[in-house]
């Protein structure tokens, strides 16, 4: 099972200079911890609420990331034109000698939907379309597609090595049959736990076993590892108690050994793959937990 990060990118608070400070530092601290892979999210329309947007936040972490370990980056693809995505994809994929990780999304919130001039009742179908679109692009193909109004592209320079596409849902049928039929892996909501997990993973086995796909899961988690395991369970409870993004027992938090059986659990239901993002805490206790990390994922391994 490896073990890598999505880093923060949301900073409240913070102006757009420190906000992106603190991700790129948080990006170094990762490199030098030997994680398996990294990724960035995607957010917009944030208005003053400060996120560091993934396409140059990732090219200048990849400045310090190991070129033979992957990373990438999550794409809420009905905000995307499929051209620009792939080209945006295409370049980064050249800066490195290992896989690129594409994480996909449907997205959600009408605000930044409404800001980017897209369509949320059509977000699945746009996000098939795009898929279909960027994986022929990626091949070197010559695309027309109506659905963007897109005729005769095709782009340069495409990513030398494979790339893998995670897609991300929930538990929905539609959006488990898209993740076996479209994806390298499943990249599982972070809100998804206990028996909910363990039916849903059966779903998405049964479906690649559909479209004769190997299955592969990557399971988000938000994480907290501390030197201290008390300590560090107050503090994450406090961040919980402020409502941290709707969640409660799906954090893991506590010292190395307490993080890592917990990880370590997730072999039961076939995990592949964890990817894990520090909990909304002050950037030295998060990069704190971050140098951890690589304490865990040498028990895991």
């Amino acid at each position: 099972m490896r073990l890598g990060m999505s880093i923060t990118s949301g900073y409240p608070g913070l102006d757009g200079t420190a906000a992106v400070g603190s991700l790129l530092e948080r990006g170094r601290v990762a490199s030098q911890a030997g994680l398996d892979h990294l990724t960035l999210g995607d957010q917009h329309a944030t208005g003053s609420f400060s996120y560091v947007q993934n396409v140059p936040a990732i090219g200048r972490i990849m400045a310090d990331w190991p070129r033979d370990k992957p990373i990438g980056l999550l794409l809420l693809l009905p905000l995307w034109n499929p051209v620009i995505a792939a080209e945006q994809i295409g370049t980064l994929a050249a800066m490195s000698d290992a896989p690129f990780i594409v994480q996909t999304g449907i997205g959600s919130g009408a605000g930044q939907f409404d800001a980017l001039g897209a369509d949320l009742s059509s977000r699945g179908r746009i996000t098939d379309a795009s898929i279909t679109a960027m994986k022929e692009l990626f091949a070197g193909k010559q695309v027309t597609a109506p659905d963007f109004d897109i005729i005769d592209a095709s782009i340069s320079p495409r990513p030398p090595q494979p790339v893998e596409w995670w897609i991300g849902s929930g538990v929905a049928p539609a959006a488990i049959d898209r993740a076996a039929r479209e994806g390298d892996a499943w990249y599982t909501s972070p809100g998804l736990d206990g028996d909910a997990l363990a039916v849903a993973a059966d779903s998405y086995r049964s479906a690649c076993e559909r479209h004769g796909r190997t299955p592969r899961i990557a399971l988000r988690r938000d994480i907290l590892v501390g030197d201290d395991h008390d300590a560090t369970v107050r503090l994450a409870r406090s961040v919980i108690e402020r409502g941290y993004r709707g969640m409660d027992t799906q954090i893991i938090a506590g010292g190395v050994e307490h993080v890592a059986e917990r990880m370590a659990s997730f072999e039961s239901i076939n995990v592949d793959d964890i990817v894990a993002r520090t909990i909304t805490v002050d950037q030295s206790t998060a990069l704190r937990s971050i140098e951890l990390l690589a304490d865990v994922r040498a028990a895991i391994a």
